[in-house]
Protein backbone atom coordinates (compact mmCIF):
# COMPACT_ATOMS: atom_id res chain seq x y z
CA UNK A 1 0.00 0.00 0.00
CA UNK A 2 1.36 3.70 -0.55
CA UNK A 3 1.47 6.32 2.06
CA UNK A 4 -1.53 7.70 0.96
CA UNK A 5 -4.00 4.73 1.37
CA UNK A 6 -2.10 3.71 4.47
CA UNK A 7 -3.48 7.41 6.16
CA UNK A 8 -7.14 6.70 4.46
CA UNK A 9 -7.17 3.17 6.46
CA UNK A 10 -6.17 4.80 9.22
CA UNK A 11 -8.46 7.35 9.72
CA UNK A 12 -11.10 5.67 8.61
CA UNK A 13 -11.21 2.32 11.09
CA UNK A 14 -10.41 4.99 13.80
CA UNK A 15 -13.64 6.88 12.76
CA UNK A 16 -15.28 3.28 12.79
CA UNK A 17 -14.03 3.00 16.20
CA UNK A 18 -14.94 6.53 17.66
CA UNK A 19 -19.18 5.88 15.87
CA UNK A 20 -19.09 2.47 18.14
CA UNK A 21 -18.12 3.60 21.40
CA UNK A 22 -20.47 7.03 20.67
CA UNK A 23 -23.55 4.69 19.94
CA UNK A 24 -22.82 3.16 22.79
CA UNK A 25 -22.49 6.16 25.61
CA UNK A 26 -18.96 6.41 26.41
CA UNK A 27 -17.25 9.50 26.32
CA UNK A 28 -13.66 10.06 24.75
CA UNK A 29 -11.06 10.94 27.10
CA UNK A 30 -7.53 12.17 26.74
CA UNK A 31 -5.17 12.13 30.25
CA UNK A 32 -1.64 12.96 30.68
CA UNK A 33 1.37 10.52 28.41
CA UNK A 34 3.32 11.76 31.88
CA UNK A 35 3.25 10.10 35.07
CA UNK A 36 5.73 10.53 38.42
CA UNK A 37 4.92 6.91 39.28
CA UNK A 38 3.92 3.60 37.61
CA UNK A 39 0.93 0.99 37.62
CA UNK A 40 3.71 -2.03 38.13
CA UNK A 41 4.29 -4.84 36.09
CA UNK A 42 6.81 -7.18 36.40
CA UNK A 43 7.39 -7.50 32.60
CA UNK A 44 6.73 -4.52 31.18
CA UNK A 45 9.56 -1.51 31.22
CA UNK A 46 8.37 2.16 30.99
CA UNK A 47 10.74 4.83 29.61
CA UNK A 48 12.22 7.06 32.21
CA UNK A 49 12.42 10.80 31.71
CA UNK A 50 15.32 12.26 33.56
CA UNK A 51 15.44 15.76 35.13
CA UNK A 52 12.08 16.85 33.25
CA UNK A 53 11.05 18.93 35.84
CA UNK A 54 13.40 20.74 38.21
CA UNK A 55 15.53 17.40 38.51
CA UNK A 56 12.32 15.38 38.94
CA UNK A 57 12.30 12.29 37.23
CA UNK A 58 8.61 10.94 35.14
CA UNK A 59 7.96 8.33 32.97
CA UNK A 60 6.00 7.96 29.75
CA UNK A 61 2.86 5.95 30.17
CA UNK A 62 2.59 2.35 28.75
CA UNK A 63 -1.07 2.63 29.11
CA UNK A 64 -3.49 5.23 30.26
CA UNK A 65 -5.05 3.05 32.95
CA UNK A 66 -3.84 5.15 35.69
CA UNK A 67 -5.36 8.17 34.77
CA UNK A 68 -8.66 6.85 33.53
CA UNK A 69 -9.29 4.84 36.52
CA UNK A 70 -8.60 7.99 38.53
CA UNK A 71 -11.30 9.57 36.06
CA UNK A 72 -13.68 6.42 36.86
CA UNK A 73 -13.54 7.37 41.12
CA UNK A 74 -14.50 10.54 40.04
CA UNK A 75 -17.71 10.20 38.38
CA UNK A 76 -16.89 9.85 34.82
CA UNK A 77 -19.27 6.96 34.21
CA UNK A 78 -18.16 4.84 31.07
CA UNK A 79 -15.00 6.40 29.10
CA UNK A 80 -12.75 5.03 26.42
CA UNK A 81 -9.63 6.37 24.96
CA UNK A 82 -7.36 6.06 21.70
CA UNK A 83 -3.26 6.98 23.33
CA UNK A 84 -0.11 6.81 22.12
CA UNK A 85 1.95 4.56 24.72
CA UNK A 86 5.45 3.58 25.05
CA UNK A 87 7.30 0.55 26.34
CA UNK A 88 10.95 -0.26 26.46
CA UNK A 89 12.34 -3.38 24.44
CA UNK A 90 9.12 -3.93 22.06
CA UNK A 91 10.33 -4.00 18.57
CA UNK A 92 9.18 -7.20 15.69
CA UNK A 93 6.68 -7.67 13.09
CA UNK A 94 3.61 -6.62 15.34
CA UNK A 95 5.45 -4.89 18.02
CA UNK A 96 6.77 -0.88 18.64
CA UNK A 97 8.09 0.95 21.51
CA UNK A 98 5.42 3.44 20.39
CA UNK A 99 1.86 2.27 19.74
CA UNK A 100 -1.63 3.15 19.30
CA UNK A 101 -4.00 1.67 22.62
CA UNK A 102 -7.95 1.44 22.47
CA UNK A 103 -8.67 1.30 26.10
CA UNK A 104 -12.17 1.43 27.67
CA UNK A 105 -13.94 1.08 31.25
CA UNK A 106 -17.79 0.04 31.75
CA UNK A 107 -18.86 0.75 35.23
CA UNK A 108 -21.71 -2.10 36.60
CA UNK A 109 -20.03 -4.50 33.89
CA UNK A 110 -18.60 -7.91 34.42
CA UNK A 111 -16.23 -9.45 32.63
CA UNK A 112 -18.55 -11.61 30.37
CA UNK A 113 -20.66 -8.53 29.56
CA UNK A 114 -17.31 -6.90 28.00
CA UNK A 115 -16.21 -9.60 26.25
CA UNK A 116 -19.67 -9.63 24.20
CA UNK A 117 -18.75 -5.74 23.63
CA UNK A 118 -15.42 -6.49 22.24
CA UNK A 119 -16.55 -9.68 19.90
CA UNK A 120 -18.73 -6.78 18.58
CA UNK A 121 -16.41 -4.62 17.87
CA UNK A 122 -14.38 -7.21 16.06
CA UNK A 123 -16.82 -8.35 14.10
CA UNK A 124 -17.65 -4.55 12.91
CA UNK A 125 -13.73 -3.32 12.41
CA UNK A 126 -12.86 -7.03 10.81
CA UNK A 127 -16.31 -8.13 9.62
CA UNK A 128 -15.54 -11.88 11.39
CA UNK A 129 -18.35 -14.36 12.95
CA UNK A 130 -18.85 -13.55 16.85
CA UNK A 131 -15.62 -14.92 18.84
CA UNK A 132 -15.04 -18.27 20.40
CA UNK A 133 -14.50 -18.40 24.20
CA UNK A 134 -12.24 -21.36 25.74
CA UNK A 135 -10.63 -20.94 29.81
CA UNK A 136 -7.27 -20.71 30.42
CA UNK A 137 -6.97 -24.67 31.90
CA UNK A 138 -9.23 -26.47 28.82
CA UNK A 139 -6.66 -24.68 26.16
CA UNK A 140 -3.83 -26.61 27.99
CA UNK A 141 -5.32 -29.98 28.68
CA UNK A 142 -7.13 -30.01 25.01
CA UNK A 143 -4.11 -28.90 23.18
CA UNK A 144 -1.36 -30.33 25.94
CA UNK A 145 -3.11 -32.75 27.65
CA UNK A 146 -1.99 -30.67 30.72
CA UNK A 147 -3.24 -29.06 33.72
CA UNK A 148 -1.51 -25.64 34.18
CA UNK A 149 -2.91 -25.34 37.63
CA UNK A 150 -1.25 -28.37 39.10
CA UNK A 151 1.38 -29.05 37.08
CA UNK A 152 4.89 -29.22 38.31
CA UNK A 153 7.50 -26.64 36.94
CA UNK A 154 9.48 -29.90 35.77
CA UNK A 155 6.48 -31.12 33.79
CA UNK A 156 6.10 -28.00 31.76
CA UNK A 157 10.05 -27.54 31.65
CA UNK A 158 9.85 -31.24 29.77
CA UNK A 159 7.22 -30.15 27.75
CA UNK A 160 8.72 -27.08 26.53
CA UNK A 161 11.83 -29.44 25.69
CA UNK A 162 9.35 -31.54 23.71
CA UNK A 163 8.42 -28.84 21.38
CA UNK A 164 11.83 -27.61 21.02
CA UNK A 165 11.30 -23.82 22.14
CA UNK A 166 13.97 -21.66 22.92
CA UNK A 167 14.44 -20.55 26.17
CA UNK A 168 15.44 -16.74 26.61
CA UNK A 169 18.97 -16.28 28.06
CA UNK A 170 17.45 -14.59 31.14
CA UNK A 171 14.93 -17.29 31.82
CA UNK A 172 13.80 -17.31 35.48
CA UNK A 173 13.68 -21.52 35.94
CA UNK A 174 11.73 -20.93 39.00
CA UNK A 175 8.94 -19.28 38.03
CA UNK A 176 5.96 -21.47 36.62
CA UNK A 177 3.99 -18.22 34.86
CA UNK A 178 7.10 -18.30 32.68
CA UNK A 179 7.23 -22.00 31.53
CA UNK A 180 3.26 -21.06 30.98
CA UNK A 181 4.31 -17.95 28.98
CA UNK A 182 6.69 -20.01 26.72
CA UNK A 183 4.07 -22.66 25.81
CA UNK A 184 1.35 -20.13 25.29
CA UNK A 185 3.75 -17.73 22.90
CA UNK A 186 5.54 -20.61 20.85
CA UNK A 187 3.19 -23.62 21.26
CA UNK A 188 -0.27 -22.42 21.46
CA UNK A 189 -1.03 -18.94 20.13
CA UNK A 190 0.79 -19.52 16.81
CA UNK A 191 -3.27 -21.47 16.00
CA UNK A 192 -5.43 -19.32 17.90
CA UNK A 193 -8.34 -18.13 16.74
CA UNK A 194 -7.33 -18.85 13.15
CA UNK A 195 -11.36 -18.60 11.87
CA UNK A 196 -12.71 -16.34 14.18
CA UNK A 197 -11.16 -14.14 17.13
CA UNK A 198 -11.17 -16.63 20.45
CA UNK A 199 -10.97 -15.45 24.09
CA UNK A 200 -9.24 -16.85 26.10
CA UNK A 201 -10.15 -16.28 30.05
CA UNK A 202 -9.80 -17.65 34.01
CA UNK A 203 -6.48 -17.37 34.12
CA UNK A 204 -3.80 -18.66 37.05
CA UNK A 205 -4.45 -16.41 39.78
CA UNK A 206 -0.68 -15.96 39.59
CA UNK A 207 -1.06 -14.06 36.41
CA UNK A 208 -4.23 -11.62 37.61
CA UNK A 209 -2.19 -8.56 36.97
CA UNK A 210 -5.21 -6.11 38.36
CA UNK A 211 -7.79 -8.18 37.93
CA UNK A 212 -10.29 -9.32 40.64
CA UNK A 213 -9.00 -13.32 41.66
CA UNK A 214 -12.25 -15.77 42.02
CA UNK A 215 -11.79 -18.95 44.12
CA UNK A 216 -13.68 -21.84 43.37
CA UNK A 217 -12.34 -24.90 45.59
CA UNK A 218 -9.10 -24.78 45.60
CA UNK A 219 -8.27 -23.27 42.48
CA UNK A 220 -7.83 -19.36 42.40
CA UNK A 221 -9.15 -17.68 39.13
CA UNK A 222 -7.73 -14.42 37.87
CA UNK A 223 -11.12 -12.68 35.98
CA UNK A 224 -8.99 -11.48 32.91
CA UNK A 225 -9.18 -12.33 29.43
CA UNK A 226 -7.13 -11.91 26.32
CA UNK A 227 -8.32 -12.27 22.58
CA UNK A 228 -6.28 -14.11 19.78
CA UNK A 229 -6.97 -13.61 16.12
CA UNK A 230 -5.02 -15.94 13.40
CA UNK A 231 -2.54 -16.37 16.19
CA UNK A 232 -2.34 -12.94 17.12
CA UNK A 233 -2.89 -11.16 20.46
CA UNK A 234 -5.03 -8.53 20.19
CA UNK A 235 -6.31 -7.10 23.46
CA UNK A 236 -6.22 -7.77 27.30
CA UNK A 237 -9.18 -7.71 29.68
CA UNK A 238 -10.00 -7.48 33.55
CA UNK A 239 -12.65 -7.35 35.89
CA UNK A 240 -10.96 -4.62 37.80
CA UNK A 241 -9.10 -4.56 41.08
CA UNK A 242 -11.21 -2.20 43.45
CA UNK A 243 -9.34 -2.92 47.16
CA UNK A 244 -6.26 0.16 46.74
CA UNK A 245 -4.56 -2.15 49.71
CA UNK A 246 -4.33 -5.17 46.76
CA UNK A 247 -3.59 -2.51 44.00
CA UNK A 248 -0.28 -1.69 46.59
CA UNK A 249 0.68 -5.43 47.24
CA UNK A 250 0.61 -6.59 43.45
CA UNK A 251 2.33 -3.66 42.44
CA UNK A 252 5.52 -4.42 45.21
CA UNK A 253 5.10 -7.97 44.49
CA UNK A 254 5.90 -7.44 41.16
CA UNK A 255 8.79 -5.16 41.95
CA UNK A 256 9.75 -7.90 43.75
CA UNK A 257 10.34 -10.25 40.62
CA UNK A 258 11.73 -7.50 38.84
CA UNK A 259 14.55 -7.25 40.88
CA UNK A 260 14.89 -11.17 40.94
CA UNK A 261 15.26 -10.70 37.29
CA UNK A 262 17.59 -8.41 37.05
CA UNK A 263 15.27 -5.45 36.01
CA UNK A 264 14.96 -1.98 37.61
CA UNK A 265 12.56 -1.25 40.51
CA UNK A 266 9.91 0.93 39.62
CA UNK A 267 8.35 3.78 41.60
CA UNK A 268 4.91 3.57 42.74
CA UNK A 269 1.90 5.69 41.29
CA UNK A 270 0.86 7.06 44.66
CA UNK A 271 -1.04 9.38 43.35
CA UNK A 272 -3.02 6.43 41.85
CA UNK A 273 -2.88 4.67 45.22
CA UNK A 274 -4.10 7.65 47.21
CA UNK A 275 -7.05 8.25 44.69
CA UNK A 276 -8.20 4.35 44.71
CA UNK A 277 -8.76 5.06 48.54
CA UNK A 278 -12.23 6.70 47.28
CA UNK A 279 -12.67 3.15 45.81
CA UNK A 280 -12.86 2.68 41.90
CA UNK A 281 -16.82 1.35 40.84
CA UNK A 282 -17.22 -1.88 40.07
CA UNK A 283 -16.25 -2.30 36.30
CA UNK A 284 -14.78 -3.95 33.69
CA UNK A 285 -11.52 -2.60 31.22
CA UNK A 286 -9.64 -3.93 28.18
CA UNK A 287 -7.17 -2.66 26.10
CA UNK A 288 -6.63 -3.11 22.52
CA UNK A 289 -3.59 -2.99 20.62
CA UNK A 290 -5.32 -0.42 17.68
CA UNK A 291 -2.04 -0.91 15.00
CA UNK A 292 -2.69 -4.68 15.15
CA UNK A 293 -6.41 -4.30 14.67
CA UNK A 294 -5.72 -2.49 11.51
CA UNK A 295 -3.08 -4.80 10.29
CA UNK A 296 -5.73 -7.58 10.49
CA UNK A 297 -8.43 -5.68 8.70
CA UNK A 298 -5.98 -4.85 6.19
CA UNK A 299 -4.57 -8.37 6.06
CA UNK A 300 -1.11 -7.62 6.32
CA UNK A 301 1.68 -9.20 7.89
CA UNK A 302 4.00 -6.51 9.63
CA UNK A 303 2.95 -3.25 11.74
CA UNK A 304 5.73 -1.52 9.06
CA UNK A 305 3.18 -1.36 6.14
CA UNK A 306 0.23 -0.47 8.01
CA UNK A 307 2.31 2.33 9.96
CA UNK A 308 2.77 5.56 8.11
CA UNK A 309 6.22 5.82 9.95
CA UNK A 310 7.83 3.57 12.71
CA UNK A 311 11.24 3.24 14.90
CA UNK A 312 13.35 3.13 12.08
CA UNK A 313 11.83 6.73 10.63
CA UNK A 314 13.30 8.44 13.60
Amino acid sequence: MNLRSILEERARILKRTRAFFDQRDYLEVETPSLCRGVLVEHTIDPYKLQDLNNGENFYLHTSPEAGMKRLLVRGSGPIYQISRVFRQGEVGEVHQPEFTLLEWYRPGWGPQELMKEVSELLEDILGVQPADKISYRDLFKNQLEIDPFTASIDNLEALVKKHSVPLPPSMPTENRDAWLELLISFVLQPDLGNDRPLFLFDYPASQAAFAQIRCEGELDFGERFEVYFQGIELCNGYHELLDPNEYRLRFEQANELRLKEGREELKLDEQFLEEMEARLPACSGVALGLDRLILLALKKQSLKEVLPLTIDDV
